[in-house]
């Protein structure tokens, strides 16, 4: 299996890390190529909406979410 590939992004004017499975960073690039934007805008996006939860676990709940919708 592979192991989390981690990131650095800035959003929201600050650098974060981000970690996350390859298959994730996938699903979140086509997420922000469906919308045109970039993925630290969609990021910073999901991080303003995310609540108590970490950033990584908002992500993937996020792209959960979007698979959902598509079915």
């Amino acid at each position: 299996m592979a192991s989390d590939l981690k990131r650095s992004l800035t959003i929201s004017g600050h650098r974060t890390s981000l970690s996350l499975e390859p298959e994730f960073w996938q699903a979140l690039q086509l997420a922000a190529a469906r919308r045109k934007i970039t993925i630290a805008t969609l990021v910073a996006e999901i991080d303003q909406a995310r609540g108590k939860r970490n950033l990584s676990s908002a992500v993937r709940v996020f792209l959960l979410a979007e698979a959902q919708r598509s079915l």
